[in-house]
């Protein structure tokens, strides 16, 4: 896969990312994958039981923060849209979980946790930054602290806008207005062996469709 080689696109690409995840938020679940294998994923999470304090980066909506609640005695979730941090706090709406608006690429955790959860979020961590956020997430875990994520490899030919080589997508809102993102489609095996380059010990699952699922802890 090959990432974006001028430092300063990134940037901007990053930035664009942010702005589509701000304009999406209403229709944001209208966008859902037509593909079977969410059941899965949800099961998965539940087995693994993200006991105790749990840190959420990149939220959304809050679909996962509400099931993240039937196991946490505490969460903080992360994300960079001011509209979709609303959409989750009234979804949520409990006292347990705490909502902080901030550019995961630029925020610091003021705390340690005995998880991080990744919901559709590491597929769009560009792959320069790979290394760097996953030593984030070590850094806001407890000795013996876990992670788990849920993502997808699906990207369409339409939002291929610099062939399939190229981690760069373009996605579009109902109305046609258009966003540039970043999208990798990881393997699994090859996801692993990145992580375990990095100072993790994951296990990464492949579910139905372009699902997969990760969990485990730094080496």
């Amino acid at each position: 896969m090959r990432p974006a080689a001028d430092p300063n696109d990134l940037e901007q690409l990053l930035m664009e990312q942010v702005a589509y995840y701000r304009a999406i938020a209403p229709e944001y679940e209208q966008h859902a994958l037509p593909f079977a294998g969410g059941d899965e994923l949800s099961a998965a999470l539940d087995a693994f039981e993200p006991t105790g304090t749990v840190l959420e980066l990149a939220c959304g909506s809050g679909a996962w923060t509400e099931q993240l609640l039937r196991h946490a005695t505490e969460i903080t979730a992360v994300d960079a849209s001011p509209e979709m941090l609303s959409i989750a706090a009234a979804r949520v709406n409990s006292e347990r979980a705490r909502f902080v608006h901030a550019n995961i690429f630029e925020w610091e955790p003021d705390r340690r946790y005995d998880v991080v959860f990744l919901g559709f979020w590491l597929s769009h961590v560009p792959l320069q930054r790979f290394a760097s956020f996953w030593s984030l997430v070590a850094d806001c875990l407890n000795p013996g602290g876990r992670v788990f994520f849920v993502d997808d490899a699906y990207r369409t030919e339409d939002e291929l806008i610099e062939g399939a080589a190229s981690s760069t997508i373009r996605r579009r809102l109902n109305d046609g207005t258009a966003y540039r993102a970043v999208k990798v489609p990881y393997r699994t095996n090859d996801l692993e062996e990145r992580l375990a380059r990095t100072g993790w010990r994951v296990t990464v699952t492949q579910t139905a469709g372009p699902f997969y699922w990760g969990a485990g802890c730094p080496a």
